[in-house]
């Protein structure tokens, strides 16, 4: 049986449509495709014995037996696939090649349509075939029945599906496909992608011996099935993106985005897909997705998505939310306790009252020291992909539980592959360096009362020196002179009475030994922790890093994008905590040389992190507006494009 969650320990840094209206809801094909992958297609040849089963959301490329003499692995290519690359051949790509996936209020409306779908699973019979001619055997007419959640493939179509229900009646079985949406006005009732998704139905069908003339579609918004025909030239436009799908997923390149499309609003994967920011951020151009075949043409917004949406002239639009909707839910309380109760963790501690966090409004849990989380409110988190991190009392991030980690495994390799090129390491380090002590003389020219223009010189033309460093080993030294000579001026930033007490002399940690280092050393253990989360999401190695070497459990990738923000994040949280009395001179433990937050001291210093993730800032290079939180996700995608091949270099997001 394959593992459920995987455990990962140990790290010693320190102390952190239809998504598209109309279209793209998750269908069974989407949730049931991974056992194909699992279980291998000679399972599927007893369609009526098939019974559906809960699996991921996230679809692998589903393979047949191999090719007669090229020893190359048939595709089967699923039919909400062949709706998909009619479509945008770049989504389907991400959902069924790269195993991406996301949800939206559409694909969640989807799930709803799809439920009893799902959950009344009734088979359907065998085909009955008709005695000879000379023959005087009667046949008995079968009662008509309807069969749900019926699972075909075919070989020589190479295509498989799911289909949500069949009707069969007088010897004649007609394939239903459930939508959420409304009936599109058009003349034949559907677009052509849901038409060829249907259609490939329709075909699996009559190649396990029914008689299928044509399908349906059922729009469950207005309650209205809408009768598909099967003409000649339609099939034809399903086999050939049942043939593009293959060429596709045989190829391992991913397609182009979508130039300027009405079609990304709404689309679930469009903050993994980032169609806009690639092309803004892309050299060379990028051949057309399809042949320009006018029967694959859906228009410009066939399902009215952009309707009321400013279309600005030039630049790049900002198509997915600007704040995770979702909260990280921390629990420092020694010996508390974290139980489930239906769809809310409940955290009760000795001498409180319990308090309760919803499951839906949950990104992720922080533990701290000895909290008590109970198997059932463990499981149930990995199960809905929400990771829980593990920290020491005082900070220190030792690991984190999970679910299962991204599919896409053609990204992973491209970051194996990258880590072993020392010129592409070079070229990515150079970027993250001279990105930190850009951001950290604007960090001081900001916030420091009288800011040394020796100070300020000396770190631009270490910013530049790094840009130009030809060895790893000289920016290690490049970036150590410019933190000496950036917190040399750290004191300079702040401000309000009793700034006296909080001296610094230079950086120093494990342990920490004055209280401004050890706010510094908490809130990059914070950071650290974004960071790993955004990694682990996009689908690559926290653990391999390009500037930061492999170290054992040391989360390198996430430190190499962390630098860039320390000062933007990490130092601004500590300077604004120290000039808004958040922390205080007598919040801090001090024995043996180390110094420590008290437990109040760092629930406050926590929120003024959070609050600072969740605050809105203008992206540098697209010049919109997102919380800090979203631009990790970002930075992590748009470097994972160029891991691919797709960016040439890595987009720094240096304050302005």
């Amino acid at each position: 049986m394959a593992q459920k969650a995987t455990c990962t320990a140990s790290w010693s840094h320190a102390p952190g449509i239809e998504p598209l209206q109309g279209r793209h809801c998750v269908t069974d094909d989407a949730k049931n495709a991974a056992a194909l992958a699992a279980k291998g297609a000679e399972e599927l040849v007893d369609p009526a014995s098939a019974r559906a089963k809960p699996l991921p959301r996230q679809l692998p490329v589903v393979r047949g037996p191999d090719l007669p003499g090229t020893g190359a692995a048939l595709v089967l290519a699923p039919a909400r696939m062949i709706n998909e690359v009619l479509y945008c051949e770049r989504l389907m790509y991400l959902e069924f090649v790269q195993g991406e996936w996301a949800d939206n209020v559409f694909t969640v409306d989807g799930q709803v349509v799809h439920r009893k779908v799902n959950e009344e699973v009734k088979p359907l019979r065998p085909a009955r075939t008709a005695p000879p001619p000379e023959s005087d055997e009667e046949v008995e007419e079968e009662r008509p029945y309807v069969a749900r959640s019926v699972w075909l493939s075919s070989e020589r179509l190479g295509i498989t599906a799911k289909i949500d229900l069949v009707e069969v009646e007088g010897g004649n079985v007609v394939p239903v496909e459930y939508k959420r949406s409304t009936r599109p006005d058009v003349p034949e009732g559907a677009y052509l992608p849901e038409r060829a998704q249907v259609c490939a139905q329709v075909l699996l069908l009559r190649e396990h011996g029914y008689a299928c003339d044509s399908g349906e579609i059922y729009y469950a918004k207005d309650r209205q099935r809408v009768p598909i025909a099967m003409p000649e030239w339609l099939i034809d436009r399903t086999l050939q993106a049942a043939a593009r799908i293959r060429e596709l997923a045989l190829k391992g390149e991913l397609p182009p985005p979508l130039d300027d499309s009405p079609k990304c609003h709404g689309c679930s994967l469009v903050g993994i897909c980032l169609p806009d920011e690639t092309r803004a951020l892309a050299r060379d151009e990028e051949p057309a997705e399809l042949e320009d075949d006018p029967s694959f043409d859906v228009g410009d917004d066939p399902w009215g998505l952009a309707v009321g949406i400013e279309r600005p002239e030039r630049g790049v639009r900002r198509l997915f939310p600007a704040r995770d909707d979702k909260l990280p839910v921390y629990v420092q309380t020694q010996g508390a306790a974290i139980r489930l109760e239906g769809e809310r963790l409940i955290v009760q501690s000795k001498g409180e009252n319990a308090r309760e966090a919803r499951l839906t409004n949950t990104s992720h849990v922080a533990l701290y020291g000895s909290v008590n989380l109970s198997t059932p409110a463990l499981r149930t988190l990995l199960d809905r992909g929400i990771p829980v991190l593990f920290f020491s009392y005082g900070g220190w991030f030792t690991g984190q539980a999970s679910g299962h980690d991204s599919k896409n495994v053609e990204l992973r390799l491209a970051q194996y592959a990258a880590t072993q090129d020392r010129e592409r390491c070079l070229k990515l380090a150079r970027g993250f360096v001279s990105s930190k002590i850009s951001n950290c003389r604007t960090l001081l020219r900001r916030n420091h009362a009288k800011p040394d223009a020796i100070a300020l010189s000396e770190l631009k033309q270490l910013a530049r020196k790094a840009r130009e460093a030809e060895a790893i080993e000289s920016l290690l030294g490049i970036e150590g002179t410019a933190a000496r000579r950036y917190f040399a001026e750290f004191a300079g930033m702040l401000k309000g009475t009793g700034i006296s007490e909080f001296d610094l002399e230079g950086r120093n940690r494990r342990p920490p030994r004055d209280p401004i280092n050890a706010l510094l050393s908490f809130t990059y253990s914070l950071l650290t922790k974004e960071l790993t989360l955004a990694i682990r999401a996009v689908g690559l190695d926290a653990l391999l890093g390009f500037y930061h070497q492999p170290h054992f459990g040391r989360p390198s990738l996430a430190l190499d994008l962390m630098e860039e923000f320390r000062p933007v994040i990490a130092d601004s949280v500590v300077i604004g905590a120290i000039n808004t009395g958040v922390v205080k001179s007598d919040d801090f433990v001090r024995a043996a040389g180390a110094v420590a937050l008290t437990t109040p001291a760092r629930k406050r210093l926590i929120l003024a992190f959070e609050r600072r993730m969740d605050s809105l800032v203008t992206h540098p290079i697209f010049d919109y507006r997102i919380s800090y939180r979203r631009v990790l996700e970002v930075q992590a995608r748009l470097l994972s494009r160029v891991l691919l091949g797709e960016l040439p270099r890595y987009p720094e997001f240096r304050i302005r």
